[in-house]
Order: structure tokens, then C-alpha cells, then sequence
């Protein structure tokens, strides 16, 4: 089980990015039905997610260091 939720992280970032990334040939199509919202939610959700990221490294690291703690998870 991932405890730390980097893992859980990493692959929602990843799955954004692909999106957003899949939703830029669309871009005219997206603009003429009013639906830009969708490429910038994917973005957003990448932007957000590569902070995400970063929290739970730092977070997972932070605990790996507290005193008494198991060092295997």
C-alpha cells in the first residue's frame, strides 16, 4: 500500500499531463464550442499535481526521520 501518496501522485500528474496534452490539437474545436475550461483544468490538475508531488516527498522524507518510527514503509 503507498502510504506516502507519492506514487498516488505522481500517476494522477502524469494522467493530467496526458490529457492536456491530448487536448491541445483540439484547441480550435475546444474554443468555437466554449470549452477552453477543459485544457485548463487538465493544466491546472498537471500544475497542481507537480506540487502534490513535492509535498508528499517532503512529507514522506520528514517522517522517515521522526524518532521511533519503522523504516521499511
Amino acid at each position: 500500500m503507498d502510504l506516502d501518496g507519492v506514487r498516488t501522485m505522481t500517476v494522477g500528474t502524469i494522467l493530467w499531463g496526458v490529457v492536456a496534452v491530448a487536448l491541445v490539437p483540439f484547441l480550435g474545436t475546444l474554443e468555437e464550442q466554449g470549452r477552453t475550461w477543459w485544457l485548463w483544468t487538465a493544466i491546472a490538475g498537471f500544475g497542481l499535481g507537480l506540487l502534490g508531488i513535492e509535498y508528499c516527498r517532503l512529507r514522506r522524507n520528514a517522517l522517515r526521520h521522526q524518532p521511533g518510527r519503522r523504516r521499511d514503509g
